[in-house]
C-alpha cells in the first residue's frame, strides 16, 4: 500500500513531480467517456519512462494466438484492444527548445482530477536547460455529453522568457502496442491532411478489422484575446496538425484550445468517417461544451453518489471508483462491454471477463433506473451462438453453451489450459446476472425473450459436464479450476458444484414460470432450442438431488475442493511482508501446493446465494477461509467485506472495504503502472449497499440490516428496486425516503414498514440491531 495522493473528497491530487512513478500516475489520472479514453500522460512529449495509451471502445485487433504448447480447443485467434493514435499531443516550443519535463527542471507541479466535474487540471512551473522559466496550466476533458469529443485547453505564461512561443497540436499515428508486442505496428494510415482550420488522420488496423478517423480544430489566444496567427501546416505520413506561435515577453500568456473528434467504423460507414469527424470537430465553443459536460456528470452523481461523513479517504475512494466506471462504460450500446482495465491499459486485451456479471451488473441494476444492466446482458445473449460453438469445440453437443473466460466477439480468447478449459464456473455468473435482473426489476420480460435461451444452453453444458461417481452414488465435477486460481485441475470444487446445481434449479423454475405467464414465448423457446422437456428436466432434477457438495462436518464448513484439507493450513499472516503479493515472488508450484487462496471461492458462493445459508454457517466458513485468503485478485476484498459486515465483524469489514475501495489509489497490489481495476470498482459500492447496509432480497421483500463503521458518523446512498428509488441514510438513525415510485414495503431488521413517496421513515438503529 502506497500513500502518494492527497486526501480530498471530490479530487485526486498529486502535488509533486515524481518521475519514478510516472506510469502509476498515468493510470490514476486516466480519462474516458465510454466511447474512448486514455491514460493520464502529458500532452507534450516526454522522453523518459511513460505509457502513452489511448483506446477506442469496440475497436479490436484480431491476432494469431501465440502459445508454445498447443492444446486442441485453444483459440486460433484472439482479439485485443489496440493502442490508438495519440490524439492529445500538443508540443510547446521556444525559439530553440522544446518542453520535455524529463529534461527540464520542474520547479513546482500539481495535477488535480476533479471527479465532480470530470475535468483534469495540471499546473507546473518549469525551467529550460537555457534558463527560460514558464508556467503551464492545462485542462483536459473527455466529453460525457458529446461522446465523440475531447477538449484540451493548454496555456503557457512566460516568467522570464522573451521570444516566440509555438504550440503544436498534432495527431500521431506512429504508435505501437505497449503490452505484449511492443515492436508491432497496428495502424495503417489511409489518409491524412489539413484544411485552413482542420486536420484529420484516417486510420485502419493492419488486418482491416476497423477504422477510426480523428479530426481537430483549434483556437489560439494571447492574453485572453483570440489571435489569428498564420499556422504552419504539418502534413507528414503519420502525423498531421498545425504549429501556431506568437512573440511574448514576461507575464504574457498564450492559450491553445484543441477540439478533437473521434469517429469509428463501429458507428459510421467507413466512407463517411472523415466528414463525420471533421464536422463534429468544428465545435460550438469551450464554455458551452464544458457546461454540458458538467451537467452530464451531475446527472450521474445525482443517481450514484455515496456520501460518507467522517472518513475522507473512504469518501474519495468510493467516488473515484464510480467515476472511473462511468468513464469506461456508458451503457447505451449492447455491443460493448467493460474490460478489466477499461481505457487505462492493454492488459487482458480489453476483453470481457466474468467480472462484469459479478460486479458491474448488480451495481447498475441497483444504482440507476436506466437499462444499462440490460445492455450488458444483451451483450452475452447476442454471443450465445458463439458460446455454443465454444462448447462444441470442447466436445459438448445438443446446444450446450460455454461462455468464454475472455472474449470480445464471443469467441474464447484465452489460451491457458487450466483457465480456458477448467474455469467453467464462469457460466454460472451469466445465469446469476439474469436472475438478478429479474429479482431487482420485478419483470420477467427479459427472461422470456432472451434469458431463458441462455439458461437452457448453460444447463445443457452442466448436464454433460458432470460425471456420475459409482462409489459416491453422486454426481461429481472433475478437473476444474474454481474462483481460487491458486488451485488448478482439482475435483469437486464446492463453488463450481453448487453453481451447477443452482443453475439447473433456476432454469427449471423459470421454464415453469414462463410456460404459465408467457405461453407464446415459451413455445418459441422450446421450438428454437429443441427442448425435450421431459427427458432433459428429469436428468437436471436428478443432478440437483444428487450433486456432491464436499463438507467437513467436524468444522461445520464446506470444503473448497477435494484434497484441500490435506494441505498445511495456516494464516496468510505467516507470509513475510517482503514476499507479498505471492504471485510476484513465489514459484507457481509453491503457490499451488500452499493453502493460500487468491480470492473468495466457497465464500463467493455464500455471498451470491446468501438466502440459502444462515448467519452461523457463513460465520464458520468465513472464519476458516478468510485468514488464508491473500486477496490478490481485485474481486476478493469487497466480497469478504460484505460477508464480514453480515456476521457482525464490522471492523474487519471496514478494513476489507478500504482495500477494495482504495486498491488503485494506494496501489495495494503493486501493479498500478499497468492500469486500473475497472470491473471490480463497483464492488466497493456493493460493499456499502449489500455489506454495511445489509441489503438483501428475501421472499420478494427488500430487507436492510444496517451497521456502521466506528469511524463514520453517517453514510447515505440511493438504490433502485422494482421501479422505485429509495434514499437511505444510516447514522444513529436510519432514514429512508421514496424519491421515485408510489409505494413499497421494506423490512428493517425484523420489522416491515410501508414507504410512500413524500413520507420519510425514521427508525433508531440501536433499538433495531
Amino acid at each position: 500500500m502506497k500513500k502518494y495522493l492527497k486526501t480530498d473528497e471530490w479530487n485526486i491530487i498529486e502535488d509533486s513531480f515524481q518521475a519514478d512513478r510516472m506510469r502509476w500516475s498515468e493510470s490514476i489520472f486516466s480519462l474516458g467517456n465510454g466511447r474512448f479514453g486514455q491514460r493520464g500522460y502529458f500532452e507534450e512529449p516526454y522522453s523518459s519512462d511513460s505509457y502513452r495509451g489511448a483506446f477506442v471502445a469496440g475497436i479490436t485487433f484480431l491476432d494469431k494466438t501465440r502459445v508454445g504448447w498447443w492444446k486442441n480447443g485453444f483459440p486460433r485467434f484472439y482479439t485485443r484492444i489496440p493502442n490508438a493514435p495519440d490524439w492529445s499531443r500538443i508540443s510547446l516550443r521556444l525559439i530553440d527548445e522544446e518542453l520535455d519535463l524529463a529534461q527540464w527542471d520542474v520547479d513546482s507541479f500539481n495535477r488535480r482530477l476533479d471527479m465532480k466535474a470530470g475535468i483534469s487540471y495540471r499546473d507546473a512551473e518549469v525551467t529550460s536547460p537555457r534558463g527560460n522559466k514558464l508556467r503551464l496550466h492545462v485542462e483536459h476533458i473527455t466529453d460525457m455529453a458529446h461522446p465523440n469529443l475531447c477538449l484540451i485547453k493548454y496555456s503557457v505564461t512566460s516568467v522570464n522568457y522573451t521570444g516566440k512561443i509555438s504550440l503544436v497540436p498534432t495527431f500521431d499515428g506512429d504508435i505501437v502496442n505497449q503490452a505484449e508486442h511492443p515492436d508491432e505496428k497496428i495502424w495503417n494510415i489511409l489518409r491524412s491532411g489539413t484544411t485552413s482550420d482542420c486536420a484529420y488522420l484516417w486510420t485502419q488496423t493492419r488486418r482491416e478489422d476497423a477504422q477510426i478517423c480523428y479530426a481537430m480544430t483549434y483556437r489560439f489566444f494571447k492574453n485572453n484575446k483570440e489571435t489569428f496567427a498564420n499556422p504552419i501546416r504539418i502534413e507528414k505520413e503519420k502525423q498531421t496538425g498545425f504549429s501556431v506561435g506568437v512573440e511574448v515577453k514576461p507575464d504574457d500568456t498564450v492559450t491553445l484550445i484543441k477540439y478533437i473528434a473521434i469517429a469509428s467504423s463501429l458507428y459510421y460507414e467507413r466512407q463517411d468517417l472523415i466528414e463525420a469527424s471533421v464536422s463534429e470537430a468544428r465545435s460550438t465553443g469551450w464554455d458551452v461544451l464544458v457546461q454540458e459536460h458538467r451537467q452530464a456528470w451531475q446527472e450521474i452523481w445525482d443517481e450514484t453518489d455515496v456520501i460518507i461523513e467522517g472518513d475522507p479517504e473512504a469518501q474519495q475512494g468510493i467516488r473515484y471508483n464510480i467515476f472511473q466506471l462511468y468513464q469506461t462504460y456508458r451503457g447505451d450500446d449492447p455491443r460493448l462491454n467493460i474490460g478489466p482495465k477499461g481505457f487505462t491499459g492493454e492488459k487482458y486485451g480489453g476483453n470481457t471477463y466474468w467480472n462484469t456479471e459479478l460486479c458491474c451488473v448488480p451495481f447498475f441494476l441497483l444504482s440507476t433506473p436506466k437499462k444499462i444492466a440490460e445492455n450488458l446482458l444483451m451483450y452475452r445473449y447476442k454471443q450465445l451462438p458463439k458460446a455454443i460453438e465454444n462448447a462444441r469445440k470442447l466436445g459438448f453437443d445438443n446446444g450446450a453453451a460455454l461462455f468464454p473466460q475472455v472474449t470480445s466477439n464471443g469467441e474464447e480468447c484465452h489460451s491457458e489450459w487450466e483457465i480456458t478449459f477448467e474455469e467453467i464456473h464462469r457460466n454460472n455468473m451469466i445465469v446469476y446476472a439474469i436472475l438478478q435482473h429479474s429479482t431487482l426489476t420485478g419483470t420477467l420480460d427479459y427472461i422470456a425473450r432472451y434469458g431463458l435461451e441462455v439458461m437452457i444452453a448453460i444447463s445443457r453444458f452442466w448436464s454433460q459436464r458432470v460425471s456420475f461417481s459409482q462409489p459416491k452414488q453422486q454426481y461429481v465435477i472433475l478437473g476444474v479450476t474454481g474462483p481460487n486460481e491458486y488451485e488448478n485441475n482439482v475435483d469437486n470444487n464446492w463453488y463450481t458444484n453448487y453453481s451447477c446445481m443452482r443453475c439447473l434449479r433456476t432454469t427449471l423454475s423459470f421454464l415453469e414460470i414462463i410456460a404459465r405467464q408467457y405461453p407464446d414465448e415459451y413455445a418459441r423457446i422450446r421450438r428454437i432450442t429443441r427442448l425435450n422437456y421431459t427427458e432433459e428436466s428429469e436428468r437436471w432434477r436428478d443432478i440437483i438431488e444428487r450433486i456432491y457438495l464436499p463438507e467437513d462436518p467436524e468444522r461445520g464448513i464446506f470444503v473448497q475442493n477435494d484434497g484441500y484439507m490435506d494441505k498445511v493450513l495456516q494464516s496468510a499472516d505467516a507470509i513475510p511482508d517482503g514476499e507479498r503479493p505471492i504471485n510476484q515472488y513465489w514459484s507457481w508450484d509453491r503457490i499451488l501446493r500452499s493453502c493460500y487462496i487468491k480470492q473468495g471461492d466457497v465464500l463467493l458462493g455464500l455471498y451470491l446465494y446468501y438466502f440459502n445459508f444462515d448467519r452461523e454457517t457463513i460465520r464458520r466458513n468465513f472464519e476458516f477461509y478468510e485468514p488464508m485468503t491473500v486477496h490478490e485478485s481485485s474481486l476478493s476484498p469487497h466480497i469478504h467485506s460484505i460477508l464480514a459486515a453480515r456476521i457482525g465483524k464490522v471492523e474487519k469489514a471496514y478494513q476489507l472495504f478500504l482495500h477494495a475501495t482504495r486498491l488503485d489509489l494506494d496501489d495495494y497490489n503493486n501493479e498500478g503502472d499497468q492500469g486500473l481495476h475497472i470491473t471490480s470498482m463497483p464492488g466497493s459500492w456493493l460493499a456499502i449497499v449489500r455489506g454495511f447496509a445489509g441489503l438483501q432480497i428475501l421472499n420478494d421483500t427488500l430487507k436492510i440490516e444496517p451497521v456502521i463503521p466506528e469511524k463514520w458518523s453517517s453514510y447515505s446512498f440511493k438504490v433502485n428496486y422494482l421501479g422505485n428509488t429509495l434514499h437511505i441514510q444510516v447514522s444513529k438513525e436510519i432514514k429512508i425516503s421514496l424519491t421515485a415510485g408510489s409505494q413499497l414495503n421494506i423490512q428493517v431488521y425484523q420489522n416491515v414498514y410501508e414507504l410512500r413517496q413524500g413520507l420519510a421513515l425514521t427508525v433508531n438503529l440501536k433499538d433495531l440491531s
